[in-house]
């Protein structure tokens, strides 16, 4: 088995308790190095990832900057550490706005850091697009790591999208299970053929865990896996995009290939359409050679990206 990663930089995990959920939290560095100049920034993972997901970055901007920025990654809830809240069978999404909104609060709260700098990576990147246009004035810079959201929906897929629900709640959900931790690192470079060996052996620790059957375990909730019963309303996503007031990075590998994973229902010229709304100055990067988990792909390109733009 390949050595794993040694990280450069070592993150403090804490427990939260945030709005009935223990959400776990890493913090590379504390409060001591923000400056108005040189905020917080917080970084939010995408759909089953943790976290800890951004320590190859972090590490990579410390080297880039010449200097340790104070950054802050959660868990969401029901990913990693953090707790889903009781009886969950459902994930909605303004609830990761509001659990971002409260970790803000708890650790940056305005009146001592006005301003932070935010990104987010998939999901993460929709829920920071969105946040940024509900909370304009706490975003000093937004960065969006192939957020590219969801098809557009209409109205009469609601039926049919509620039945499926309902009867997915009948039947408990589970993810695949693994007999050691090197298995688990097999699979992640599986999904991601970019992944080098020793980030795989890295991260495979961190997101999933033994428990007492013997097996390792994904740390993520498996209803999360259920369909949402809510549809995607892209008019309403959009209007808060509208309303956003920061500079925004967005970023993209060159193997992403949206056609892949929804086809015709959301063509790309679509996604582009949505990001031209964005009324503040928009900065594109594209990574190469990189895949959707960017972050584990090009580290070290990305984070010449973000110190260019968080300057």
């Amino acid at each position: 088995m390949t050595p794993p990663y040694a990280p450069r930089r070592h993150a403090t995990p804490t427990t939260l308790p945030l709005r009935g959920v223990h959400q776990r939290v890493w913090q590379w560095g504390d409060a001591s190095l923000a400056t108005p100049e040189r905020p917080p920034l917080v970084l939010v993972h995408g759909w089953m990832d943790v976290a800890a997901s951004y320590q190859f970055v972090v590490d990579a901007l410390a080297l880039a900057e010449g200097f340790a920025r104070w950054v802050i990654a959660p868990d969401w809830r029901g990913f990693g550490h953090s707790t889903p809240p009781a009886g969950t069978d459902s994930y909605w999404f303004p609830d990761y706005l509001a659990d971002l909104d409260a970790l803000l609060d708890a650790l940056a709260p305005a009146e001592r850091h006005p301003q932070i700098d935010l990104a987010g990576h998939s999901m993460g990147g929709n829920v920071v697009m969105s946040y940024a246009g509900v909370r304009p004035a706490r975003i000093r810079r937004l960065i969006n790591l192939e957020g590219f959201g969801l098809p557009a929906t209409q109205p009469q897929q609601a039926p049919r999208r509620l039945q499926q629900w309902l009867d997915e709640l009948k039947t408990p959900q589970a993810l695949r299970d693994y007999a050691s931790v090197d298995e688990v690192a097999e699979r992640l470079k599986k999904n991601n053929p970019l992944l080098p060996s020793d980030k795989a052996a890295w991260l495979a620790p961190h997101w999933s865990e033994p428990r007492a059957d013997g097996r390792w375990h994904i740390l993520g909730d498996p209803a999360h896996k259920r369909v949402n019963p809510v549809l995607y309303r892209v008019d309403e996503v959009l209007e808060t995009w509208k309303c956003i007031s920061a500079p925004l990075l967005w970023v993209e590998g060159d193997r992403t290939d949206v056609a892949k994973w929804w086809g015709h229902r959301y063509p790309r010229s679509e996604f582009d359409a949505r990001l031209a709304v964005v009324p503040t100055p928009v900065t594109k990067a594209l990574l190469s050679p990189a895949g959707h988990m960017l972050h584990h792909d090009q580290p070290e390109a990305l984070a010449a990206e973000l110190a260019a733009f968080l300057r």
